[in-house]
């Protein structure tokens, strides 16, 4: 019978101490919510209109392709940008061989009214077309095939927030960096409504790269995708970035399909800009 009580006492010390362990969890995560969480989410960096930015991506320290990011223009009418990804995998790399063309155009929040994806084949080039018509409430959906000139699909989603898309996500978040904040974005992708966790951070860090002579000062930002995104994304990234008003990406990891890829600034074009020397 004292057995059986000891047992019992033992078991209700044991779910109490469960209850309030994962009651202080929850509550210190739902705390550093509140610590990073944005009200006004606003870009606190500047676009600049003609930049072109080249990274080189490396698996296992070996450099297996580059991925070009431009912003082509700026309809000052509709007060939207144009950006464009270009991303190539090097040839006779023997496990990978991608080619793909990503296009956005955004307003000046990053929220996205056109979005294309290419994936040029050996065989055949597709195409995956988003329109966001906010007025309609609607998403129009085309997918199909260049090369044989075939729509696979024409469809709506229903439009009910703001999304973003694969590309347009990498510049809400650029633009976002420098200043503490937690978002949690819904992105819209493989004809899905997804979402994206980000944290930006306003210390100075130090940052080395191939390309330039001197350590750059940087800001940093971590996040996690649900899906698999443009670039390969699967999973958790970091990202350094320029500490200035461009807020260029300098450095990241990336989870992607193949595993643990890094991408370093390889050169740019960009009107009187270069990155700024980090300072103890």
């Amino acid at each position: 019978m004292i057995n059986s009580f000891i047992i019992l006492l033992a078991l209700l010390l044991l779910v109490n101490f469960n209850i309030n362990f994962f009651d202080n969890l929850l509550n210190q995560k739902f705390n550093n919510r509140l610590l990073y969480s944005n009200i006004d989410d606003r870009p606190y960096r500047v676009i600049d209109v003609g930049e072109e930015i080249v990274y080189v991506v490396k698996y296992l320290f070996i450099p297996i392709g580059e991925i070009k990011l431009k912003i082509t223009s700026f309809d000052k009418k509709d007060s939207i940008y144009s950006a464009i990804a270009y991303i190539d995998s090097y040839k006779n790399i023997p496990f990978v061989n991608l080619h793909q063309i990503y296009e956005t155009k955004f307003n000046s929040r990053q929220i996205p009214v056109f979005f294309r994806g290419i994936i040029l084949g050996d065989d055949d080039t597709t195409f995956t077309v988003y329109r966001f018509n906010y007025d309609k409430g609607k998403i129009q959906i085309l997918k199909g095939s260049k090369t044989k000139n075939e729509i696979w699909t024409d469809s709506t989603a229903i439009l009910n927030i703001e999304y973003l898309d694969g590309l347009s996500l990498f510049y809400y978040a650029r633009m976002r960096t420098g200043k503490k904040g937690y978002y949690d974005t819904p992105v819209f992708i493989n004809e899905k409504a997804e979402k994206t966790i980000f944290y930006c951070y306003d210390k100075s860090e130090k940052i080395n790269i191939s390309s330039i002579n001197y350590p750059i000062d940087c800001v940093y930002l971590d996040g996690e995708t649900e899906f698999k995104g443009i670039f390969g994304l699967t999973g958790r990234f970091e990202g350094w970035f320029s500490n200035d008003k461009y807020a260029v990406p300098i450095y990241a990891k990336l989870k992607v399909i193949i595993g643990n890829v890094t991408v370093e600034l390889k050169n740019w074009r960009k009107t009187q800009w270069m990155p700024p020397q980090f300072k103890n």
